[in-house]
């Protein structure tokens, strides 16, 4: 069986496909955070604690903040108010 790789170890490609992925990781992440402050309690579904805490699993917990975390405003189809 193989070893860990070291950074030394890693291609450049695979150096840079780390670092994007930190970078992808990271703004998520901040996203989420930013979005659970300034969305009021009511159009969350759930707790604020559980979200900010289920945001720091890597990847998937902001992704999965934004999918089923955030209540969706019925009137609004693609961003903007549906005219009727």
């Amino acid at each position: 069986m193989a070893g860990k790789k070291t950074w030394r170890d890693m291609s450049k490609g695979q150096r840079i496909s780390v670092l994007v992925s930190g970078a992808v990781n990271l703004v998520l992440l901040v996203a989420a955070q930013r979005s659970i402050a300034k969305t009021p309690d009511s159009n969350i579904r759930g707790s604020k604690v559980m979200w900010r805490a289920v945001s720091f699993i890597n990847f998937f917990g902001p992704v999965s903040y934004f999918l089923f975390g955030r209540r969706r405003e019925s009137g609004l189809v693609g961003g903007t108010p549906a005219k009727r």
